[in-house]
This record gives C-alpha cells, sequence and structure tokens, in this order.
C-alpha cells in the first residue's frame, strides 16, 4: 500500500509539472489579491472614520484615489437626523396613535354636563354631554377636559375630576372638582 501512495504522489508530481510547463499564468497572483484586500480595508477605515466624524471627508478623499465604499461620485451617505430606513411604519404609526385626544379633551369642564351614571357591580360609568348634546360614556381614569383632567370617583350623583393647571405664578397645581348631576326643575 505504500508503494501505491508513493507512485501515486510521484505521478501527481510529474503531471502537474508537464502541464505548467508551456504555461503562462494568466490570473492575479496571492500577492495582487493581498495588495487589493489591503487597499479595499484601508479604504472601508477611512469610511468608518468620516461616519463617525473623526476625519472629513475631504481629508479622506485626498489620502487615497476619492473613492470611498458606498460613496458615488464624492457623495456619501450621512444618516445623522434621517429616519433609519428598516425601522417599520407601522410601529411609527402607532407611537402617533396614543397622542390623539378625546372629544372630551377639546371643552372646559364648564362646558360639559355630566347627564347620567349607570354601574354594574363596582364598576361604574357616567354620561357625559358636551355644548352640542352629543353624549358620551366615561369612566373612571378617563381624560376629560383641556387641563387634562383625570376622573377620580364617579358616585350615585356626582363625579370627580382632578386637573392640572398652570397659575399666574407660573407654578402647575391640581385641583378636584366635582361635577354633579343637575336636577330638572320642573313644574
Amino acid at each position: 500500500m505504500t508503494r501505491m501512495h508513493v507512485s501515486l504522489a510521484a505521478l501527481a508530481a510529474l503531471v502537474m509539472g508537464l502541464t505548467a510547463c508551456g504555461q503562462d499564468v494568466v490570473g492575479p497572483s496571492a500577492s495582487d489579491y493581498q495588495k487589493q484586500r489591503a487597499e479595499i480595508l484601508d479604504k472601508h477605515k477611512r469610511q468608518t472614520a468620516i461616519a463617525k466624524h473623526e476625519i472629513a471627508p475631504e481629508a479622506a478623499s485626498e489620502a487615497g484615489d476619492g473613492t470611498l465604499l458606498g460613496s458615488l461620485d464624492g457623495f456619501f451617505y450621512d444618516p445623522v437626523g434621517k429616519r433609519d430606513p428598516f425601522r417599520s411604519f407601522i410601529q411609527d404609526n402607532r407611537a402617533l396613535d396614543v397622542a390623539v385626544e378625546s372629544p372630551l379633551e377639546r371643552f372646559d369642564l364648564g362646558q360639559l354636563e355630566v347627564a347620567g351614571v349607570v354601574w354594574r357591580g363596582d364598576r361604574r360609568r357616567a354620561l357625559v354631554l358636551d355644548p352640542s348634546g352629543q353624549a358620551y360614556v366615561v369612566s373612571e381614569g378617563d381624560v376629560i377636559g383641556k387641563n387634562a383632567g383625570r376622573i377620580l370617583a364617579i358616585n350615585d350623583s356626582a363625579m370627580l375630576v382632578k386637573e392640572k393647571y398652570v397659575d399666574f405664578h407660573g407654578e402647575q397645581t391640581e385641583k378636584e372638582i366635582e361635577m354633579r348631576i343637575r336636577q330638572s326643575q320642573g313644574g
């Protein structure tokens, strides 16, 4: 077996030697490859330095042949202050939807009227009318009024709202306002 391995190795060396004798090397050599690789890595390092604002793009162009990875005729993309192109539009729109105010946030509390209270078990809700007569059902924790009032409690005949506002001294203060169901005066 060892003679066979030796003879196969000798035969392979003979064939390689015979085929390479009369032929010139056509492709790039290993040294050419290493040189080209070093140039690309150097360009990439300059591009990274520009992106991190460590050096100016003009200085990087003077240091090499003027072409950078990711550049086109001297143009370089600067992502600072721009939207991430891989971020979802749907998630961006959801963030905007959170800031939408309810119709009851457009009115002062004095313009709103509590028309009634309904409860089921321990969960109470109030029926609130805006100046045009449009009715809205609200529950504890909802935001109401121009001053970001939050409904603290709803009882049998009234609703307690805590409003935050800035007084004439510039200080933020909170005020609790009780909104009662208006009793009809009739005859």
